[in-house]
């Protein structure tokens, strides 16, 4: 029998014995050595050759993952790891540190139950690593941590050996500082990184060695021995005793939990349904036997299978041919084959139960965070919220008019595969506008159109996504229907600013308990009276309704509603999203004929009333900003600060590290269009650099009239008046 036959083999039986698998996820910074950890954890599991591991880059098999030298997309693949004569399943996934593609780490995080955090030593805990961070103890996903790169600090910095384990102990309690600061409460309980206990790897994943206290006792090999092999490069001796797949999959087994420990912990985080219910019983219970309980976290493109959708399975078994409900459509989908990955390649299988991941076929009206089931009514999984928000946008029109109905295709395809990009048409222009969390994002996705969809495209240069927002009390502004037989009062002021970070990060949604929902604004400082009356949520807009005892008004409520998110949705000084919004409906005088109060009528009396009191209230445009990270030689740290004040930026922080100046700042968006360029050659190309999405800010007052000029002439708008 071949050796990958017999390796197909063992995943299959493994698969029945949740107690014997663990999904994780592999997270960190951009080059920190996710990836070239991720090829040697295989080649000891035996799926790649050793000789190739760190430089294949096994999961960056997409072409631009290899051209570029970065993960994009957050790849798949299942291995069997042997502890103590028993064999495990690890289901891993190696996702991207680029903070433009962080909603593949996000959505990886619902699929997986614990987290390998990689930490380069020399550069510490970056901004993204704390992104992920989060988002991993948001999920309830317990992290451990390898600590990489160890063999730098010994041979570029010449650490002493003291000084080496100061460092990693400094580490180490800056990463559990971050995990109490995140989720005090998991803490408490246990979930916190130790070197004594063994949820601490330290190691090499260029050389193929880790060593932990753990595997110090069975092998005799401690700090001073690294120190040394170290020193005189004889790492690949090191590697043969200590080598990185062992330690780091025996810390995985021994200290991540399975399926059946963590979903009776992680489902009450992530679904808001009945516990007790049939299903909720099952979820709980990881439930082989209960009802089908699959939540997609990716959706990729077979070119001979065509949409394959990645997802966990919480309860139940797929079988091929199972007719499956979604969440939000009516009909039902067919599963045409059911497998799991291998890396770039999909191995079909009978069957799959729960507890683990899965990737299947036939299920056409799924999108990424669809909830599939094989009972029809289900309250869905939560929706999965994303650290940052699309900010750049750009146009995209195919070159050649016969492609427009295929672009449009390709775009709404795009749309369900990575939702962190929102894809719309402009009625008014024709003109099909893509918006992403960055420059690199969109280049990306631009590439994928003419490479794997082969449509000819062109695009204009990146426009940068603004909001509107107010910054006092206007009101009550009366609105009233075109027919002037209904009339509306409403009131805007700003949105409480703990209220704004609740209802992102999800945290407040219209979806959870009311009285939930209550508790949890009154927490954040809104007083009861307008918190148990909230009657809309958009974006991170709300609308409440203060009246009292106005007949006919609940069944026009919901066009009230429509009209406040029109309005949200392009505000009235430049057609932006509008964002910390807080309206209010103080009162209504409504027509006693339904006729004379329909959609034509209400829509555009509230709009053009909240437009109006926005416009009253001290109106303000958000521009996004960026935190910015440069690690440069201090002889070139002057042309680097200058390059970010050149850019309207500010610098926040500056320390020495060796011979190197790391420098924080932040700077908007609209301004590091062409700064990796500009900051290369202003530094010979010796300057490493990266960003982190920072929220938005009210734009400087002196410019403020302008960008809105510049947004409604390129919207084809009217001037202001």
């Amino acid at each position: 029998m071949t050796r990958r036959k017999k390796m197909v083999e063992q995943v299959i039986s493994l698969m029945d014995k949740p107690e014997k698998i663990r999904n994780i996820g592999i997270v960190a910074h951009i080059d920190h050595g996710k990836t070239t950890l991720s090829d040697n954890l295989l080649a000891g599991a035996g799926m790649i050759s050793k000789e190739l591991a760190g430089r294949q880059l096994f999961m960056d098999f997409d072409e631009e993952e290899q051209a570029r030298g970065i993960t994009i997309n957050a790849a798949n693949v299942s291995m069997v790891h042997e502890v103590g004569g028993e064999e495990y399943l690890i289901n891993l996934i190696d996702t991207p540190g680029h903070v433009d593609f962080g909603g593949d780490v996000t959505r990886a995080m619902r699929a997986v139950d614990g987290a390998l955090v990689v930490v380069d030593v020399v550069e510490g805990t970056m901004p993204q690593t704390e992104t992920v961070l989060r988002q991993a103890l948001k999920e309830n996903v317990k992290p451990i941590l390898f600590i990489n790169k160890v063999d730098r600090l010994i041979n570029e910095l010449k650490v002493d050996k003291q000084e080496m384990q100061i460092r990693l102990g400094n580490l180490i309690i800056l990463v559990n500082k971050l995990i109490k600061g995140m989720n005090p409460e998991r803490y408490s309980q246990g979930w916190r990184v130790d070197a004594t206990d063994g949820t601490v790897a330290f190691g090499s994943s260029l050389y193929n060695w880790a060593i932990s206290v753990p595997y110090t006792k069975k092998s005799n090999i401690g700090f001073n021995e690294i120190y040394e092999y170290c020193q005189s490069n004889k790492m690949k001796e090191l590697a043969e005793k200590c080598p990185l797949h062992k330690v780091v999959l025996d810390m995985v087994i021994h200290h991540l939990p399975s399926p059946l420990v963590a979903q009776k912990y992680r489902i009450a985080a992530i679904w808001k349904g009945d516990k007790s219910s049939e299903i909720g019983v099952a979820m709980e219970g990881c439930d082989p036997k209960g009802p089908v309980a699959l939540m997609v976290t990716d959706i990729s493109i077979d070119p001979h299978a065509g949409e394959v959708a990645t997802g966990r399975l919480f309860s139940g078994t797929l079988k091929r041919g199972e007719e499956l409900h979604i969440s939000g459509t009516t009909r039902t989908n067919r599963l045409l084959q059911v497998g799991i990955f291998m890396g770039a390649e999909r191995l079909e299988i009978e069957r799959i139960p729960a507890g683990n991941i899965a990737a299947v076929t036939g299920l056409k009206d799924v999108i990424v965070g669809s909830t599939v089931t094989s009972i029809g009514e289900i309250i869905p999984f939560e929706s999965i919220k994303h650290a940052s928000e699309p900010v750049v946008t750009v146009a995209v029109e195919a070159k050649h008019m016969r492609d427009l109905p295929k672009l449009i295709e390709v775009l709404r395809q795009i749309s369900k595969e990575d939702p962190t990009i929102k894809v719309e048409i402009d009625e008014e222009t024709g003109e099909h506008l893509i918006a992403g969390m960055g420059e690199l994002h969109l280049e990306i996705i631009a590439h994928k159109i003419e490479r794997d969809y082969n449509i000819p495209i062109q695009q204009t240069p990146p426009i940068v996504v603004y909001r509107e927002t107010v910054q006092n009390l206007a009101g009550p502004v009366e609105g009233v229907s075109p027919n002037r037989h209904n009339r509306f009062y409403l009131e805007v002021e700003p949105l409480e600013e703990d209220i704004i970070n609740s209802i992102k990060t999800g945290e407040v949604s219209m979806r959870m308990e009311e009285l939930e929902r209550r508790k949890l604004l009154m927490d954040a400082g809104m007083h009861k009276d307008q918190a148990k009356n909230i009657v809309a949520i958009h974006g991170s807009n709300m609308l409440i309704d203060m009246t009292k005892g106005i007949q006919y008004l609940r069944e026009t409520m919901e066009l009230i509603i429509e009209g406040f998110e029109e309005a949200m949705t392009n505000g009235p000084l430049a057609r932006e999203p509008c964002q910390g919004i807080k309206v209010k409906l103080v009162d209504v005088k409504l027509h006693e004929d339904a006729i004379h109060r329909g959609p034509a009528q209400v829509i555009p009396a509230t709009r053009q009333a909240i437009h109006e009191a926005i416009r009253m209230a001290d109106p303000s445009i958000l521009e996004p900003i960026q935190d910015v990270y440069i690690h440069v030689p201090s002889d070139m740290m002057g042309s680097a600060t200058r390059e970010i004040q050149g850019r309207r930026g500010q610098i926040l922080d500056m320390h020495q590290e060796g011979d190197t100046t790391v420098i924080a700042g932040k700077a908007p968006v609209a301004e590091l269009f062409g700064f990796a360029g500009e900051l290369r050659s202003a530094t010979e190309g010796r300057a490493l650099w990266n960003t982190e999405h920072a929220g938005f800010q009210i734009l400087p007052q002196s410019i403020q009239e302008e960008i809105v000029r510049q947004i409604r002439q390129r919207k084809g708008l009217k001037p202001r008046e």
